[in-house]
């Protein structure tokens, strides 16, 4: 019993109410989770001009790969079997005689696509990205073609991120062909770009794995009554009443059921729909119960590999391989050392989330206190917004007379360098590198 007792403690203190977008409607992109599809966020037009004088000499970004397919077909084959079972016994509603239909359709589009990988929608964000990084730095791209700088290119060694690198890197030879012959091959760093999993991630395993309060938290979190209340909502509009009850683990099988819906607009190409509804897998899933589920996975994301709790850094001080990386690019190009004019990196959001809360970057720059679990009301941490697929930290580096600025964009928008940082002017987006060496204690 002890060692139920900080469970039933910590349930207690949740708040379950959702956000006021939960009413039914059409579906809200935070519903989505991590499987949010990228969106840039910002109008490359709106971007603050460099201060006179001062020209790009360098780039370098961190992006998480694009749009993919399901990682494999798990949730399918529940969500199908149960289906065919209902079917079978003509226990299925109007709505859920067309959903079996969608979801082999999806599953077959998923099968082709193969798991995991890129989907057609994917190729095209990373195509997209690199064209507007290509148009906001025309000045330096030109410098790199005339003056046969590199680019380095370096990704997890995952599929997904090789083929992220390959079509953002395609897409910059396209835009102008000059750099073709300057684009390195894409390089295997695991301990950069999949540090989760590589020797610096032991203690994060460790933590994963084997903590208490981790597992008494998410366990809180899941087993609330709002959990299975959604469960039965999202099995109810498929199946008739008496099916649901015969159904074991009601919540495993409506979250396969909402895993489903979050993966189908990252195959939206792939959809008979490409240019209106997609899959409509949200014809399948009530607006307030995919904002529930995307609410749990949101947690689960938090806790496992974002800001989690307010006294360990666990989830994410792994992630100090890669900010290290990034001020070495910049160090390296002021101190007349690299010959790069541009370093490219592809990895997940293991790798981005992480990094996002050692940065402290909007969005996570708030921990959970123990004992006060995070909910969407009290925390504005959200994986649609931290680590879309697709999601991408970069760093423009401009010089003048020695003296050299930085300006981040996250997810394309430029966004201030965290608390105690000073940009050159208030509300300014470019920093001074020695003020960020300064503030992130390099220096």
């Amino acid at each position: 019993m002890r060692r139920l007792t900080p469970v039933l403690a910590l349930g207690a203190l949740l708040l379950t109410a959702l956000p006021a977008h939960a009413a039914d409607g059409p579906p809200h992109r935070e519903s989505y989770g991590t499987k949010a599809p990228y969106e840039p966020g910002q109008d490359p037009r709106t971007y603050e001009e460099p201060p006179a004088g001062y020209t790009a000499v360098f780039t370098e970004n961190v992006s998480r790969h694009g749009s993919r397919a399901a990682t494999g077909s798990e949730d399918g084959d529940l969500v199908l079997g149960l289906w065919d079972k209902a079917q079978a016994e003509g226990r299925l509603t109007g709505r859920g005689e067309e959903f079996g239909p969608t979801v082999r359709a999806l599953m077959a589009a998923m099968d082709k696509v193969g798991y995991g990988n890129l989907s057609g929608r994917g190729r095209q964000e990373m195509r997209d990205t690199a064209t507007r990084t290509e148009q906001r730095l025309p000045t330096l791209f030109t410098k790199i073609a005339e003056e046969g700088e590199k680019i380095d290119v370096v990704s997890s060694g995952q599929g997904r991120a090789v083929h992220s690198a390959g079509e953002y890197t395609g897409a910059l030879a396209a835009a102008d062909p000059a750099l073709k012959p300057l684009i390195g091959p894409t390089r295997t760093d695991k301990d950069l770009l999949y540090f989760h999993k590589a020797a610096g991630g032991a203690a994060y395993r460790d933590y994963l794995a084997n903590d208490q309060r981790l597992k008494d938290t998410l366990n809180a979190i899941t087993d609330q009554p709002r959990t299975r209340e959604a469960a039965r909502g999202v099995l109810r509009g498929i199946f008739t009443e008496p099916f649901v009850d015969g159904i074991t683990d009601q919540v495993g099988a409506a979250r396969a059921i909402y895993n489903l819906y979050a993966i189908a607009p990252a195959m939206t190409e792939e959809s008979p729909d490409p240019g209106g509804r997609g899959w409509g897998m949200d014809r399948y899933i009530p607006r307030a119960d995919a904002s529930w589920f995307g609410y749990l996975s949101d947690a689960e994301d938090f806790y496992e590999k974002g800001p989690g709790f307010s006294d360990s850094d666990i989830t994410y001080a792994m992630a100090g391989v890669l900010l290290d990386d990034f001020f070495r690019q910049v160090e390296a190009k002021r101190a007349g050392t690299s010959g790069l004019g541009a370093e490219l990196r592809f990895t997940h959001a293991e790798e981005i989330i992480p990094l996002a809360a050692l940065m402290g970057l909007p969005g996570s720059t708030e921990p959970a206190t123990p004992g006060k679990p995070y909910t969407y009301a009290d925390n504005p941490w959200r994986g649609a917004s931290v680590a879309p697929l697709g999601a991408n930290i970069q760093w423009d580096v401009y010089e003048k007379d020695g003296r050299y600025l930085v300006r981040m964009l996250y997810d394309e928008r430029e966004t201030p360098f965290k608390a105690g940082c000073s940009p050159i002017a208030e509300g300014s987006a470019f920093y001074d590198f020695d003020e960020l060496e300064r503030c992130f204690g390099r220096g």
